[in-house]
């Protein structure tokens, strides 16, 4: 592993470009990108002095690299990775890692060949405050978890205003609320208290105009014999995103807005504040990017590794197969 190691960014739509000015931001490696948009590629060139190839292919040809952010689509995740783990690269790959399981088994098999760097950008799990409510359950401060509940809510047209032209609007590219919001909250759910082994939902579209996938979801989970329960829509108008596990002697609550986390053990009482972190959205990708490094270096492991990012790919498709059958369907 060379000491400065030089990334392909693929794809510098939304996400992908704030990966390329995360990544840029620790000053720890050498960037450029493939964006297919010309006009978008030259100005992302501009903006960030950094070279931009119009496609995978071309920037292969033209340079080595140590690894690649996966920023394209969900359908196209794996027929990207297996094209860059058999050239020898690492990968840091957005979530889900796909929208099907066609070719996961054959990613899975060919990253364990070639002994490939991998994660998955779930990058809650590396947020300090959860990480800190998560060694306090996983401490057994108040018994076995039991019971989890996640309430979320946000304006995503605010935060996304052309979500009608990108892969949002088509659930075959990862879009709607299922695969492209609460993913994220099921996942933190897998990492907190254990994967998730069957579920029901429910969703439906009802605000966000120009769109027909949903933008609200409901989901009751099960991880074993610990409940779970989820809200989500993408059209109030605060940002919420709150996380409640109630164990056998007490619960733990933790909030995105002021990354707080709190504890409560004493009946009819109140939350205690435990502790408040600093950081704001920029901040939760650099720290992705920094353990994504680390992890190159052998100093980490994955943020979130391939095999969980594949369970919740899993809890995905389950949870789009019980909204169209209306059961109960396990994650297998």
């Amino acid at each position: 592993m060379t000491a400065h190691p030089r990334i392909l960014i693929i794809g510098v739509g939304s996400i992908g470009e704030r990966h390329l000015r995360c990544f840029q931001s620790t000053n720890r490696c050498d960037l450029a990108f493939c964006e297919t948009l010309a006009e978008r590629r030259e100005s992302v060139a501009g903006r960030y002095g950094v070279a931009g190839y119009a496609g995978v292919e071309e920037a292969m040809n033209a340079e080595s690299f140590t690894a690649a952010v996966i920023a394209a689509p969900a359908s196209y995740h794996v027929d990207l990775a297996r094209q860059l783990v058999a050239a020898g690269l690492h990968l840091l790959i957005e979530k889900p890692v796909s929208t099907t399981l066609a070719g996961v088994e054959e990613l899975t098999s060919l990253v364990e060949a070639k002994q490939a760097h991998v994660t998955v950008g779930y990058m809650m799990r590396g947020l300090p405050s959860l990480k800190e409510m998560k060694a306090a359950i996983d401490s057994g401060r108040y018994g076995r978890a039991v019971e989890l509940v996640v309430a979320a809510g946000q304006n995503f047209p605010f935060y996304r205003p052309a979500y009608r032209e990108i892969y949002y609007a088509k659930r075959e590219l990862g879009g709607g609320a299922i695969q492209d919001g609460i993913t994220h909250h099921l996942n933190a759910s897998e990492w907190l208290i254990g994967p998730i082994t069957r579920l029901v939902a429910d969703a439906e579209h009802c605000v966000l105009e120009g769109v027909e996938v949903e933008d609200t979801v409901h989901v009751l989970t099960r991880h074993g014999s610990v409940l779970g329960s989820f809200s989500f829509n993408q059209y109030q108008p605060p940002n919420e995103f709150r996380i409640t596990v109630n164990c056998e002697r007490g619960s733990f609550r933790w909030e995105m807005q002021g990354q707080r986390w709190y504890s409560a053990s004493e009946p009819g009482g109140d939350w205690k504040l435990e502790a408040e972190h600093q950081v704001d959205r920029d901040g939760f990708y650099i720290s992705q990017a920094n353990q994504f490094l680390d992890q190159l270096e052998g100093n980490a492991a994955p943020l979130c590794s391939l095999a969980d990012g594949v369970q919740t790919l899993k809890v995905n498709l389950a949870a789009l197969e019980s909204v169209e059958t209306g059961k109960w369907v396990k994650v297998k």
